[in-house]
């Protein structure tokens, strides 16, 4: 599997920005679609993670409210939704891919992973 991330950019404190990741490949081994961010010196962090059918979501408590996850499975797609951003959104953010976990917020989980993308939030 292979994922391209994109979307990335700088945005002011407020505004909003959109991230895509297409996936192409064995695209049935990826059931479960996120999103992590890594901030200089920082280690990489669980941002949102979608299921297959969009009926299991979740988010870090940091984003919740302010980002959405969605997935279009015809495009082999994922979006993050980034509203209200804030300075501290700023890093690199990357999408991930599995079959299967039962913890998705953990970077080990995830066997796929896209180049990455730079968010940067300016205040």
């Amino acid at each position: 599997v292979q994922l391209q991330a994109s979307g990335g950019g700088l945005v002011q404190a407020g505004g909003s920005l959109r991230l895509s990741c297409a996936a192409s490949g064995r695209t049935f081994t990826t059931n479960n679609m996120a999103w992590f961010r890594q901030a200089p010196g920082k280690e990489r962090e669980f941002v949102a993670v979608i299921s297959w059918s969009g009926g299991s979501i979740y988010y870090a408590d940091s984003v919740k409210g302010r980002f959405t996850i969605s997935r279009d499975n015809a495009k082999n797609t994922v979006y993050l939704q980034m509203n209200s951003a804030k300075p501290e959104d700023t890093a690199v953010y990357y999408c991930a891919a599995n079959r299967y976990t039962s913890r998705p917020q953990l970077v080990a989980e995830y066997d796929y992973w896209g180049q990455g993308t730079q968010v940067t939030v300016s205040s």
